[in-house]
This record gives C-alpha cells, sequence and structure tokens, in this order.
C-alpha cells in the first residue's frame, strides 16, 4: 500500500449552487470562423455523463451532469481549490434535498465544480439548488516518492486506481495517452490546484494516432512532456496525469478539458493502458 500523509489531511465542508448555463448574445466562433450556438456549460446535463464519449455530441465545452459554482467571489476560490475529484457531494436544498454523488473535476474560467449525481436525484434537480462538498485532499503526499506532486485528488479515489509499484516507479493506469503538442487553452496557467486545460483536437492526424476520438469524459489520461507541478508547463520528459470534465471544443485552442491529479519531472512516475481506466469504472 502507498504511504501518505492522508492522515494529516484536513476534511472541510465547502458549499456552490447548481448554476445556470450562460451564452453571449451572438454565440461562438469555430476554429474556421462560423458562428454557432450549441449546448455548453452550466446547468444539469440529463443525458451527459461520465463514461460517454468526449466528443459524442453536438455540444461545446458541454460538461456531464451537474454545473455547480460559489457566486461570492473569495468563496468560489475556496470551493475551487478545495473540492478534489471523487469528493462526496450533497444536496442540501430543493426536492433533491439529501441526494449524494460525487466530483468529477473543476472547469478553470467559468470557475465550475462539475459532479455526478444518480439519475434520480438530477430529475429532482433544480438551477439554483445549494450542494454541500465535504472536500478532502488537497495537500496529499507521496511518502515514497518526493519527486511527484498529487493534486486535486480525494485519497479514498486513489486508493481505487489500481496504482502499483514496480522498479522504483509509481505506475498509474490510464485510458489514453496524450502528446504535449495538443494541450491547447491554460497553458501558462499559475495554478493547477484549481481548473482544467484542454486536448486539442484539430490535428487529425495525431487524433488517429493516439485514438483521441474514443477518448472518455471521466477517462484518466497520460500527458506527455506536461509539467503540472507549479502552473503549466510544456517540458521533455515530463509526466502528468489528470481526468477528462469536460467534452471537445470548437473553437481554437481548446477541446476536452483535463484536471491535473499527478505530476512528476523526476522519472519516478510512468502508466499503463488500461481502457477501464474511468471515473464511471471505479466509482460507480
Amino acid at each position: 500500500m502507498l504511504r501518505t500523509n492522508k492522515d494529516r489531511l484536513v476534511k472541510l465542508s465547502v458549499q456552490g449552487e447548481v448554476s445556470a448555463p450562460g451564452y453571449n448574445d451572438l454565440g461562438k466562433l469555430d476554429h474556421e470562423g462560423q458562428a454557432f450556438v450549441l449546448p455548453s456549460t452550466g446547468g444539469i446535463t440529463y443525458n451527459v455523463k461520465i463514461g460517454d464519449l468526449a466528443c459524442g455530441f453536438e455540444a461545446d465545452h458541454i460538461e456531464p451532469g451537474v454545473s455547480t459554482r460559489n457566486p461570492d467571489t473569495r468563496a468560489s476560490n475556496a470551493y475551487n481549490y478545495l473540492s478534489c475529484v471523487g469528493n462526496e457531494a450533497t444536496v442540501i436544498s430543493g426536492d433533491a434535498k439529501g441526494a449524494k454523488g460525487f466530483v468529477t473535476g473543476t472547469h478553470g474560467g467559468i470557475e465550475h465544480v462539475i459532479m455526478y449525481f444518480p439519475e434520480e436525484a438530477l430529475e429532482k434537480m433544480n438551477i439554483g439548488d445549494k450542494i454541500n462538498v465535504r472536500s478532502f485532499g488537497q495537500g496529499l503526499k507521496l511518502e515514497d516518492y518526493p519527486g511527484i506532486t498529487v493534486m486535486n485528488l480525494d485519497p479514498l479515489l486513489m486508493e481505487k486506481m489500481n496504482i502499483c509499484e514496480q522498479d522504483g516507479k509509481l505506475v498509474i493506469p490510464v485510458a489514453k495517452v496524450v502528446p504535449g503538442c495538443l494541450m491547447g487553452s491554460g497553458l501558462g496557467a499559475a495554478t493547477t490546484k484549481k481548473g482544467d486545460y484542454d486536448i486539442t483536437m484539430f490535428d487529425k492526424k495525431l487524433v488517429a494516432e493516439y485514438e483521441l476520438d474514443t477518448l472518455r469524459l471521466g477517462d484518466i489520461v497520460a500527458l506527455l512532456d506536461c509539467d503540472n507541478t507549479n502552473g503549466r508547463n510544456f517540458i521533455t520528459g515530463a509526466l502528468s496525469v489528470g481526468v477528462v470534465v469536460h467534452g471537445s471544443c470548437k473553437t481554437s485552442g481548446h477541446g476536452p478539458g483535463v484536471t491535473t491529479l499527478f505530476s512528476c519531472l523526476d522519472g519516478s512516475m510512468t502508466y499503463t493502458v488500461d481502457p477501464k481506466a474511468n471515473l464511471a469504472d471505479i466509482l460507480l
């Protein structure tokens, strides 16, 4: 079993509410300069779930399940920084009060915390319903791997990811491998403790080579030559592992978003490919 400091982590309540979808008056422009109007961020997405294809819907930046935010800026920062993938979420107001789900990722720019809830809860939920998250995970460390930074990850989820040790390295199962040259929007961000950055899907040759056309929402993915230790950088030999949190996009420099879970610069982390390395297969 991996030795961690989880017994010293703080479990703290943070709260948000189901956010309404928003849109600019004139819609959006795609990478070819054409205007389009499609479902995008926010709201309760009834038929897009973790496990579904990230490029499988007529949508742009679509967030699976329930999109939430806190309207207060400082509280929103805490909500985004402290909510970790896998954290328990509970509806605390409205017709679905008491329903339980879990955090599936955070989406930068719109500053949403995205969540899975069962079908019966979605049918009862409404815009504005309040959600409590038992935040737990920021500050998690691997005692025997000081070169690996862990972030945005509930320790219980980490224990379910079938991570192993081999030849002095941590081996993490991933569903897909992504070359760092495809990483776009979010590159250069100053923090990786919230938000995401996008896998651009406009290079058809590389998308086919790495089979990214079958990328799924909730997939655990390896990002080659990507350093997410302190901000998001391209560094040859670095490796990051994250989870796909929102769907594909039509705007330049954008695509399926990835919230970071691990990052390593010293070669002490590697990966193995497992098609079932997806939040739906791990947690449902």
